[in-house]
């Protein structure tokens, strides 16, 4: 009998051990005037919700004054930090601990604009590989796409970051093994979005999961752009999507389906290096976008 009961505890704390939620930041709040952190970051925290294996904190940067200049993030409370920001610099205390944390092993995720930000911090750049606009250029690091086959550092003198209008495009997956896209179709619809293009930076210890075309005919670049793909820095993990952009009246780009789905396991993956999610028996396909609004998610 005491066998018994000693089995059954230690089942117990192992089951309890297994369900612990991974604790995520979310760190918003202060953006620039083409970005609508209030419409996004309930999407982003409805998304990690909905996949009941995240313990989710908003953070809210405060407004420019005393307050901000000595706000620094308690980063090292988290697995993983999520970026929802594009912003002015960080005070240096801030600054310190959010490097400290990453290369410690602490997880980062950078969705859309947040790789507008600080573009004169050479270890955020290296963290998050490539940038675009804040006045990045050449000096920072080369485009970075693939063509015919191969992922190109291109050191052509010119602006970092170009988008041409929001429409759908096609994401293509080129690694197909990774834990974030392992099971995803090859080929999927994306919702209206900006398609980020001509990002560039150091292009360190980057891993390109997917890509897609950047049409001329919409505005875009004629080039095969990073959608989404990983960074290591230190023992840190880092996963930036460029999707995800909304407005005042649209969040369609973060209503996709394939959008949450890419996010979530890249959460996962960034806190943990392993992706246990289950993937969605519906998911959008080459011609069909999928979509699952705010209140879907709860």
């Amino acid at each position: 009998m005491k066998l018994k009961v000693l089995f059954v505890a230690l089942l117990s704390l192992q089951m309890g051990l297994q369900a612990k939620p991974i604790k995520v930041m979310l760190l918003t709040g202060k953006t620039d005037n083409y970005h609508r952190w209030e419409v996004t970051s309930p999407y982003l925290k409805a998304t990690l919700d909905h996949q009941k294996v995240f313990a989710t904190d908003v953070v809210l940067l405060p407004p420019p004054g005393k307050a901000f200049d000595e706000f620094v993030p308690e980063f090292s409370k988290y697995q993983v930090v999520v970026l929802d920001i594009n912003m002015p610099e960080w005070n240096e205390k801030a600054k310190t601990a959010f490097v400290n944390f990453v290369q410690k092993g602490g997880g980062v995720v950078v969705v859309h604009e947040a790789n507008n930000a600080f573009q004169d911090w050479k270890e955020f750049n290296q963290i998050i590989a490539l940038g675009g606009w804040g006045n990045r250029n050449e000096k920072d690091g080369p485009y970075y796409y693939w063509k015919e086959g191969k992922y190109v550092k291109d050191y052509t003198p010119g602006p970092g970051g170009a988008h041409g209008q929001r429409v759908p495009f096609v994401i293509n997956i080129r690694d197909t093994e990774h834990p974030i896209t392992k099971g995803l179709p090859t080929k999927w619809l994306h919702q209206n979005d900006e398609l980020y293009g001509n990002l560039r930076g150091p292009a360190e210890n980057i891993h390109v999961l997917a890509t897609a075309f950047s049409t001329k005919e919409t505005g875009g670049t004629g080039k095969e752009e990073p959608v989404f793909f990983t960074v290591t820095y230190g023992k840190g993990r880092v996963f930036q999507t460029v999707m995800g952009h909304t407005g005042d009246d649209y969040a369609d780009s973060v209503e996709d389906v394939g959008f949450q789905v890419t996010f979530a396991r890249g959460v996962e993956w960034a806190a943990t290096g392993k992706v246990k999610q289950e993937l969605p028996t519906e998911f959008p396909t080459e011609t069909t976008v999928l979509l699952r609004k705010l209140d879907q998610l709860k």
